[in-house]
Formats: structure tokens, sequence, C-alpha cells
């Protein structure tokens, strides 16, 4: 991992060496985010944005959405606290804050996840899905099967800051 300049912010954030970030001058990633190995960002579509202490783990893909009336590509905004796992393909419009995204997720084109949502692995989105604040989702194509606890927040950060912390400290041996 290497600490580089932040696109547009003077923060600096740990994005490996082996990921691939198109067009970074529309990539905005806000405070202690980290992007792992061989992950792909596409800025070069449209404006991408990522909150604080977000994780988006080894060889996931974070595109913007399209509409295929006409070939037109809409701005992406991650919120905070946000922590997708490894092999993710994300097309969403909108991650709300204090969301996980499992291992082998495919979010389709212009989804939108609310605030406070889980996908759980393997999970399969079709395009324009809406994901409620508190749910969960899973199955191919995705579904609700379930609800999460009011403490979710809390969770989420708890997580997505131990492991900024845990990070840090395993960087600097």
């Amino acid at each position: 991992m290497v600490h580089t300049q932040s696109m547009s912010q003077i923060l600096l954030q740990p994005v490996s060496r082996q990921s691939v970030l198109c067009g970074s001058q529309n990539i905005v990633l806000n405070g202690k985010t980290i992007v792992m190995n061989d992950c792909i960002i596409r800025g070069d579509l449209a404006n991408v944005r990522v909150g604080r202490h977000c994780v988006v783990k080894s060889r996931s893909v974070i595109r913007p959405p399209f509409k295929k009336i006409q070939v037109a590509f809409f701005p992406l905004h991650i919120g905070d606290h946000v922590f997708i796992e490894e092999d993710c393909v994300v097309n969403a419009a909108q991650i709300g804050s204090y969301v996980h995204i499992g291992k082998n997720c495919v979010i389709g084109r212009r989804c939108v996840l609310k605030d406070c949502c889980k996908i759980l692995d393997n999970t399969v989105l079709p395009p324009e899905t809406v994901v409620p604040p508190f749910t969960v989702f899973s199955g191919c194509p995705g579904l609700f099967s379930g609800e999460l606890p009011e403490c979710t927040q809390d969770l989420m950060i708890d997580v997505t800051k131990s492991y900024y912390q845990k990070f840090l400290s395993l960087s600097q041996i």
C-alpha cells in the first residue's frame, strides 16, 4: 500500500499501487478510506465520491451508472462507513452510509442502497433496485431476507474504524 494524495483533497489516503483509478481528477476519497489491491474505480465515466472511513477490498470494481436511452453516466456517491468486500461490482446510483456489501456481489445499474443496510455474499441486485434502511438483501435476484437492529450505525462505525486502525498498524511493520 502507498499513501497517495487524494485527487482534489489534501488528506492522504491508503490506496494500493495495484489498484486502477481511471479519471482520478473525478474521484474524491474522503478521510481514512482504504482501497485495496486490484480494485478499479472508474472516475473517467462520471464523478465518484467516497465518504469517510470506507473500505473497498480486493478485486472490486466501482463504476458510475448509465442510462440506456442516451449513453449518459451519472455521478456515484458512496456515504461514510461503507464496507465493500472482495470481488464486488458496484454500478449503483447511490450507496448510503453504514452499508455492508458482502463478497462476490453485483450491485446493478442505478440501484439505491439507503443508510444502514446489508447485502449478503453472492447477491445480485437487479437494475434500479432500492434497498430500504435497516434491511438485509440476499440471493439472485437480490430480495429482502431480514432486518437489521437499530444499532447498525454504531456497529458499522466500530467495524470500519477498527479495520482502519489495524490496517495502519500492519502497514507500519
